[in-house]
């Protein structure tokens, strides 16, 4: 992909925490090995990286790195990045690299597709010709990503959660005392936000499951449902898969807005997927064949929301 150039943006996703901005951060690397000028932004954290090799975009990137920091002016750092893009390929730049971390859930659904579409326009209609250009976005955010799927301005790749090898080896890094791996593995399903979250907690899974059911409003979205709905929910605790089912797709689609599951997982082929792809069915750790909860915790977090207190 990154010899030949990407002829879509492609728009990772996946269950948050799972290691998107890890692998970006390491295109980033790979980028600048084989010579390309790189665009990176993280708005959510604060990063911003343009190695871009122009003096006369030295004002554009200076006041991107000065608006990065600010709260209100995310929009207006997110369509500056296209408009570096676009006067880099303009001045000669003939490599150029985009990469966008977590932005969607800052900017909102419509803003996220315009993005996309700026960002493909940038692909098939640039100001002068170029040589490659790659173009990477990731998010968690579900409803941005089912209106650019609908609109089939990206190539949607999914990212899943650690296999059980790398996160084996991400475990031992951590120092004595810990619970045993097959334990933390139940807990987290291989996602390693999860993994620093217990570790922050001093192992009480008890402390996250409460975080995830506070920063999801869970009881409250519980409480808006009625008995039919509660019991889909208690369904879809014990089998995700039984919201595939027309009455239930609303409950699914809420879901997908909580960033609770994932929805578009039915594809299980290699190169479908960024890294290795989920098990067939694990329900174990809220696997499903078409559905999945992001972390078993966050599933293990709607139980709790279920019960009465």
């Amino acid at each position: 992909m990154v010899r030949r150039g990407t002829r879509f943006p492609v728009v990772v996703f996946g269950p948050e925490g799972c290691g998107k901005t890890a692998w970006l951060r390491q295109s980033v690397e790979v980028l600048r090995d084989l010579d390309y000028d790189v665009i990176y932004i993280n708005p959510l954290r604060k990063e911003f990286l343009a190695e871009v090799g122009v003096r006369d975009l030295r004002d554009l990137i200076t006041q991107i790195a000065k608006d990065i920091v600010l709260e209100h002016v995310v929009l207006r750092v997110v369509w500056g990045v296209i408009t570096l893009a676009r006067e880099a390929i303009r001045l000669g730049r003939s490599k150029l690299a985009v990469i966008v971390d977590d932005a969607f859930q800052l900017i909102g659904v419509k803003e996220s597709a315009f993005l996309v579409k700026s960002l493909l326009e940038l692909i098939e209609h640039p100001p002068t010709s170029y040589d490659r250009v790659v173009v990477l976005v990731a998010t968690s955010e579900g409803l941005s990503r089912e209106e650019i799927g609908r609109h089939r301005w990206a190539w949607l790749k999914p990212m899943w959660n650690m296999c059980r090898e790398g996160f084996k080896e991400l475990y031992n890094k951590i120092p004595e005392p810990k619970p045993n791996f097959e334990d933390v593995w139940r807990w987290t399903g291989g996602n390693p936000s999860i993994l620093s979250r217990l570790y922050q907690a001093g192992w009480d899974v008890s402390v996250v499951i409460d975080n995830i059911v506070r920063e999801r409003k869970l009881r409250r979205h519980v409480e808006s449902l009625d008995e039919v709905g509660r019991k889909w929910l208690e369904e879809a605790v014990e089998d995700p898969d039984s919201l595939f089912i027309r009455e239930r797709l609303p409950l699914m689609s809420r879901l997908v807005e909580l960033n609770m599951i994932v929805d578009s997982i039915e594809g299980r082929e290699g190169w479908y997927w960024i890294d290795e792809p989920p098990p067939e069915k694990d329900l174990e750790l809220g696997i499903g064949r078409y559905v999945a909860w992001q972390t078993p915790i966050h599933k293990e977090a709607v139980k709790k929301a279920l019960t009465k207190v």
